[in-house]
């Protein structure tokens, strides 16, 4: 299964919504002055065996002229040796002058930090340098993430160590103060066996006494500097873009992989061609993918970090490797602003795991993008959960990921389709030109949006984005009759009524008349009302109206209408796991320990019920996960037979799933069915012909929620599927003529 999107790990401190609406743009100021760092000189060393850094650092730092102090932050873990002010001497500027400065250290527990609280000498200039000489341990090795459904990277404040270096903003080996945009310098000291990572360009590079030493350089200003290092293979190319911009394109991979190079460097061309015509010049004068020795999907200026499952994974689809360079443009040039809603995954996800679709004309693919963000939103985001995506800021669950990455890609969708074509991919490379390398907002889009195509766009920020919810559209009646045109021709003039319930929102909405010849699709307009109606003309006898059939439109489908995947399963609030198997050392024991391992602190009313294939009565009131062996065949045919018909047929040696026939010890199929005597809830059924066909399939299980059916062999995927959902629509009555 595609697993996507992957997450983007912001470097901005996460700050607590504020109430400010989007559509105000930049936070209403306090009044008061405040210090931000504008420069950084580095210069560190990394001791991985004794997980150990030793740096100095030259910080310039903008202050009030009359302020006592200045506060920044570093890890706790790491111990401040001195502070130092640093300048010219007047009479001799040849020659720098230093003053030991008294300071202050406090240790935050949320989020854990040291605070260091530095006395200035009064009267001091605006811009003052101070020299940190500081040094400790940073040891937090990379743990597996707590989240059951979905991928995220493994978990980690910063960790230098044997098996690799990684240092982000969050582990906070530099003294800082959050809100700064800083160029930085940086010179690293590594043993000589090891390479670095960094943002920007590499100047020097040297090797004395068993360390290497390389210095860079990052000259525009960015919010955070991150580090990452260990033992790799480096293949490198130059790459010159059709408008002529020259981009050093890199791999640095562990010897293990290092003939996946090209495939990698093939792909981020193929991207970086696609892209820059729509985003405008690549921010870097180079770009590369880099081997983590943890699970991540990382996007940082210049580089991605993807882990070592990853990259064997062949991670270069467009939801990965091309959502990774996107954010290059998009919150590695074009920031979030601090304390803001994030905007930058939603349009991100809109431009690489949808819109790629649309650009190399794959236009199943790109319907089956707009499914899972609908049914996304729709099984994950409960109406008494939901929060608007001004409110997102990063991704925390299923429910965050709806909303921020899913609702938030269609509301660019969306916002295309309002302003057209031409006015929003105009819209959008002004947009990223007029703020690279500064901070932006969803009131900066809408300002931009708004100029560039001529049109007042306050309703559609206020409604999409400042709003939460979604339409609950329904066909409340088509009807039609054949009318006389004054050019004498007849058509069937067709009134289509769509009611919304709950939230109601102003939207053009598609509707596809089936009629005896074909069918015709139309945009209606749907208002602010309870119901809205549309007069169509056809030329041919309408028999059938659809409500958007291919999913053109951001809205709730009901449990009812959705496709029949595991994730409703999964997202159903009532929930029965079914044993149908006998070996105890079975994985799909390993399963149900796992579900009710991570339930044990819920009450019993929410647990999953936990019942057996020979009970009886199977929960009427629930969807239904069902653990089979191939041992309990029979028992479990009959379950299936009743809410699958004959679409899924088991047996001892193999299965049959859409007609197509399965055998052997090494085939296992999951499935998902509408419960027949329970409308809206769903049966899934995992079936293992031998129990080694499910070992692996056990453990990712939850990975595959959003099909039908997937078929295994040996834990690989071999094919999937979905079953039709039941659309909205409505058979056309036709009216007498009169």
């Amino acid at each position: 299964m595609c697993i996507g999107p992957y997450v983007f790990r912001s470097i901005i401190v996460l700050l607590l919504w504020a109430g400010t609406p989007a559509g105000l743009g930049l936070a209403a100021s306090s009044g008061q002055e405040h210090s931000t760092i504008l420069a950084h000189d580095l210069d560190v060393a990394l001791i991985p065996d004794t997980h150990e850094l030793i740096g100095r650092d030259h910080v310039t730092v903008e202050v009030p002229v009359k302020a006592p102090t200045v506060t920044l932050s570093i890890a706790p873990t790491l111990r401040v040796e001195s502070v130092t002010l640093t300048g010219r001497e007047e009479q001799d500027h040849e020659r720098v002058s230093t003053v030991p400065l008294t300071f202050t250290t406090d240790r935050t527990s949320d989020p854990s930090s040291q605070r260091v609280v530095v006395t200035l000498p009064q009267p001091h200039d605006r811009h003052v340098t101070l020299a940190w000489a500081y040094r400790g341990i940073i040891d937090d090795p990379p743990r597996e993430p707590r989240h059951l459904r979905f991928v995220t990277p493994s978990e980690t404040a910063g960790h230098i160590g044997p098996e690799g270096v990684y240092l982000s903003a969050e582990s906070q080996w530099y003294p800082d103060i959050d809100g700064s945009f800083s160029t930085y310098r940086l010179t690293i000291a590594v043993p000589d066996t090891w390479t670095v990572v960094t943002q920007g360009r590499q100047e020097e590079h040297r090797v004395n006494g068993g360390r290497v030493s390389t210095r860079w350089a990052v000259p525009e200003r960015t919010e955070a500097l991150t580090l990452v290092a260990n033992q790799f293979v480096t293949v490198s190319r130059t790459w010159t873009s059709r408008g002529g911009q020259s981009i050093e394109l890199s791999t640095y991979f562990f010897p293990e992989h290092a003939e996946l190079a090209d495939e990698y460097l093939d792909a981020t061309e193929k991207y970086l061609d696609a892209y820059i015509p729509i985003l405008g010049t690549f921010p870097f004068e180079r770009f590369s993918v880099v081997e983590n020795f943890f699970a991540s999907g990382l996007g940082m200026p210049s580089f991605t970090l993807l882990g070592s499952g990853s990259i064997q994974r062949h991670y270069v689809q467009p939801y990965a490797l091309g959502h990774e360079i996107v954010h290059s443009w998009i919150g590695n040039s074009v920031f979030n602003r601090a304390g803001q809603g994030n905007w930058v995954e939603g349009l991100t996800t809109y431009l690489t795991n949808y819109y790629w679709h649309e650009l190399t004309h794959d236009d199943q693919q790109a319907f089956e993008q707009r499914r899972m963000m609908l049914q996304g939103y729709s099984v994950y985001v409960e109406p008494e959960q939901d929060y608007p995506v001004a409110r997102f800021y990063s991704k925390r669950d299923q429910r965050d990921n709806a909303i921020g990455y899913q609702k938030g890609a269609f509301v660019f969708h969306q916002l295309r389709r309002e302003i057209g074509d031409d006015a929003f991919w105009n819209a959008l490379k002004v947009f990223v030109g007029q703020y690279r390398n500064r901070p932006a907002d969803w009131g900066n889009i809408e300002a931009v949006f708004s100029r560039e195509s001529g049109r007042d766009l306050r309703w559609f920020f206020e409604q999409w984005v400042e709003r939460g919810g979604a339409p609950s559209l329904s066909l409340t009646a088509a009807h039609a009759r054949l009318v006389q045109g004054n050019d004498g021709r007849s058509a069937w003039k067709t009134t289509i009524r769509v009611r919304q319930d709950g939230q109601r929102f102003r939207m053009p909405v598609p509707v596809t008349i089936v009629t005896t010849d074909g069918e015709e699709t139309t945009w209606v307009t749907v208002d602010a009302s309870a119901e809205s109606s549309a007069d169509v003309s056809v030329s041919s006898q309408p028999v059938m109206v659809r409500l958007d059939p291919d999913l053109m439109v951001f809205r709730r489908i009901t449990r009812q209408q959705l496709t029949p995947m595991l994730n409703g399963y999964v997202t159903d609030q009532a929930r029965t796991v079914v044993r149908a198997f006998d070996d105890p050392d079975s994985p799909l024991q390993r399963i149900m320990a796992r579900i009710v391992g991570q339930e044990a602190r819920l009450s019993d009313s929410e647990k999953t019920r936990v019942s057996s294939v020979e009970d009886p009565a199977l929960a009427p009131n629930s969807s239904v996960l069902v653990l089979a062996g191939a041992e309990r065949e029979q028992a479990v045919s009959r379950l299936v037979k009743e809410s699958c018909g004959d679409v899924v047929r088991l047996a001892q040696e193999g299965f049959t799933v859409a007609g197509e026939e399965y055998d052997g010890q090494e085939m296992a199929v999951l499935f998902t069915c509408r419960r027949a005597d329970a409308p809206g809830r769903v049966i899934t059924v995992l079936y293992g012909v031998g129990s080694g066909a499910l070992e692996k399939v056990s453990r990712y299980l939850f990975y595959y929620g959003w099909h039908s059916y997937v078929v295994f062999k040996n834990g690989a995927v071999v094919k999937r599927g979905l079953w039709q959902g039941e659309p909205e629509m409505k058979e056309v009555r036709i009216d007498a003529v009169r």
